[in-house]
Protein backbone atom coordinates (compact mmCIF):
# COMPACT_ATOMS: atom_id res chain seq x y z
CA UNK A 1 0.00 0.00 0.00
CA UNK A 2 1.62 3.49 -0.96
CA UNK A 3 1.68 5.75 1.66
CA UNK A 4 -0.41 9.17 1.31
CA UNK A 5 1.99 11.57 2.77
CA UNK A 6 4.62 10.30 -0.58
CA UNK A 7 1.48 11.29 -2.84
CA UNK A 8 1.58 14.78 -1.01
CA UNK A 9 5.34 15.07 -1.61
CA UNK A 10 5.22 14.07 -5.46
CA UNK A 11 2.64 16.63 -5.72
CA UNK A 12 4.62 19.50 -3.52
CA UNK A 13 7.81 18.64 -5.61
CA UNK A 14 5.91 18.78 -8.93
CA UNK A 15 4.40 22.12 -8.32
CA UNK A 16 7.54 23.07 -6.85
CA UNK A 17 9.63 22.26 -10.04
CA UNK A 18 6.97 24.84 -12.17
CA UNK A 19 5.89 21.74 -13.99
CA UNK A 20 2.59 23.12 -15.89
CA UNK A 21 0.45 23.54 -18.76
CA UNK A 22 1.23 27.11 -19.59
CA UNK A 23 3.59 27.93 -22.99
CA UNK A 24 7.26 29.11 -22.21
CA UNK A 25 5.85 32.39 -24.65
CA UNK A 26 3.63 33.79 -21.64
CA UNK A 27 6.66 33.07 -18.97
CA UNK A 28 7.02 36.52 -19.64
CA UNK A 29 3.74 37.43 -18.39
CA UNK A 30 2.23 34.77 -16.45
CA UNK A 31 -0.85 36.35 -15.84
CA UNK A 32 -1.70 37.00 -19.36
CA UNK A 33 -3.13 33.76 -21.74
CA UNK A 34 -2.24 33.61 -25.17
CA UNK A 35 -4.84 31.09 -27.34
CA UNK A 36 -5.80 30.24 -30.43
CA UNK A 37 -9.40 28.89 -30.57
CA UNK A 38 -10.21 26.87 -33.63
CA UNK A 39 -14.18 26.72 -35.60
CA UNK A 40 -14.99 24.76 -39.31
CA UNK A 41 -18.12 23.95 -38.01
CA UNK A 42 -20.89 26.39 -39.05
CA UNK A 43 -23.29 25.19 -36.34
CA UNK A 44 -20.75 25.54 -33.74
CA UNK A 45 -19.82 29.51 -34.54
CA UNK A 46 -22.12 30.69 -31.59
CA UNK A 47 -20.89 28.27 -29.08
CA UNK A 48 -17.36 28.91 -30.03
CA UNK A 49 -17.84 32.68 -29.81
CA UNK A 50 -19.67 32.22 -26.41
CA UNK A 51 -16.84 30.22 -25.34
CA UNK A 52 -14.25 33.21 -26.22
CA UNK A 53 -16.30 36.21 -24.33
CA UNK A 54 -16.66 33.61 -21.47
CA UNK A 55 -12.82 33.43 -21.05
CA UNK A 56 -12.45 37.16 -21.48
CA UNK A 57 -14.87 37.25 -18.10
CA UNK A 58 -13.18 34.40 -16.62
CA UNK A 59 -9.68 35.63 -16.94
CA UNK A 60 -10.32 39.30 -15.92
CA UNK A 61 -10.93 41.06 -18.83
CA UNK A 62 -9.40 41.55 -22.20
CA UNK A 63 -5.88 42.61 -20.21
CA UNK A 64 -5.53 39.19 -19.68
CA UNK A 65 -5.92 37.44 -22.82
CA UNK A 66 -4.73 37.36 -26.33
CA UNK A 67 -7.83 35.33 -28.50
CA UNK A 68 -7.11 34.64 -31.82
CA UNK A 69 -10.15 33.08 -33.66
CA UNK A 70 -9.11 30.99 -37.04
CA UNK A 71 -12.29 30.12 -38.92
CA UNK A 72 -11.97 27.95 -42.13
CA UNK A 73 -14.50 25.71 -44.24
CA UNK A 74 -18.36 25.81 -43.62
CA UNK A 75 -18.12 28.42 -40.92
CA UNK A 76 -16.76 31.03 -42.79
CA UNK A 77 -20.19 31.64 -43.94
CA UNK A 78 -21.24 32.87 -40.90
CA UNK A 79 -18.76 35.62 -40.97
CA UNK A 80 -20.17 36.94 -44.86
CA UNK A 81 -21.59 40.41 -44.71
CA UNK A 82 -24.42 39.71 -46.80
CA UNK A 83 -25.31 35.96 -46.09
CA UNK A 84 -24.01 35.33 -43.10
CA UNK A 85 -25.57 34.98 -39.68
CA UNK A 86 -25.76 39.10 -37.94
CA UNK A 87 -25.70 37.90 -34.43
CA UNK A 88 -22.46 35.71 -35.32
CA UNK A 89 -21.23 39.15 -37.07
CA UNK A 90 -22.58 41.30 -34.16
CA UNK A 91 -20.56 39.14 -31.42
CA UNK A 92 -17.84 38.77 -33.57
CA UNK A 93 -17.70 42.57 -33.99
CA UNK A 94 -17.82 42.98 -30.48
CA UNK A 95 -15.31 40.95 -29.26
CA UNK A 96 -12.69 42.01 -31.87
CA UNK A 97 -13.71 45.20 -30.04
CA UNK A 98 -11.64 43.89 -26.71
CA UNK A 99 -8.84 43.18 -28.67
CA UNK A 100 -9.76 39.73 -30.20
CA UNK A 101 -7.77 38.58 -33.51
CA UNK A 102 -10.22 37.08 -36.49
CA UNK A 103 -7.95 34.87 -38.72
CA UNK A 104 -10.03 33.83 -41.91
CA UNK A 105 -8.54 31.07 -43.89
CA UNK A 106 -7.43 32.08 -47.69
CA UNK A 107 -8.34 28.63 -49.05
CA UNK A 108 -11.65 28.65 -47.84
CA UNK A 109 -11.98 32.23 -49.06
CA UNK A 110 -11.34 31.33 -52.52
CA UNK A 111 -13.57 28.11 -52.40
CA UNK A 112 -16.06 30.25 -51.83
CA UNK A 113 -15.08 33.21 -54.03
CA UNK A 114 -15.00 35.62 -51.02
CA UNK A 115 -13.27 38.84 -51.05
CA UNK A 116 -11.86 40.31 -47.74
CA UNK A 117 -14.48 42.95 -48.27
CA UNK A 118 -17.26 40.53 -48.37
CA UNK A 119 -16.30 39.23 -44.68
CA UNK A 120 -16.74 40.65 -41.35
CA UNK A 121 -14.69 44.08 -41.12
CA UNK A 122 -11.15 43.96 -39.70
CA UNK A 123 -10.58 39.98 -40.48
CA UNK A 124 -7.05 38.95 -41.09
CA UNK A 125 -6.67 37.01 -44.28
CA UNK A 126 -4.24 34.17 -43.88
CA UNK A 127 -3.31 33.11 -47.59
CA UNK A 128 -1.20 29.93 -46.27
CA UNK A 129 -4.48 28.72 -44.75
CA UNK A 130 -5.93 28.19 -41.72
CA UNK A 131 -4.78 25.12 -40.32
CA UNK A 132 -1.32 26.42 -41.33
CA UNK A 133 -2.06 29.85 -39.27
CA UNK A 134 -3.01 27.42 -36.16
CA UNK A 135 0.19 25.71 -36.60
CA UNK A 136 2.07 28.65 -36.34
CA UNK A 137 0.06 30.54 -33.51
CA UNK A 138 0.93 26.93 -31.73
CA UNK A 139 4.12 26.88 -32.35
CA UNK A 140 4.45 30.74 -30.71
CA UNK A 141 3.12 29.38 -27.99
CA UNK A 142 -0.65 30.29 -28.29
CA UNK A 143 -2.18 27.41 -26.34
CA UNK A 144 -5.23 25.42 -29.29
CA UNK A 145 -8.46 25.15 -27.97
CA UNK A 146 -11.03 23.89 -30.46
CA UNK A 147 -14.34 23.72 -28.64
Amino acid sequence: MIDRRLFMKLGALISGAGISGASAASASDPKKQRVAYHVSDRKKVGFVLNNMRNHIKGVGGPENVELILVAHGPAMKEFHKFDGNPNAMEMLTSLMGTGVEFNACGNTMRALNYQTTDIIDGAVRVDQGGVVRLAELQQEGYLYLRP
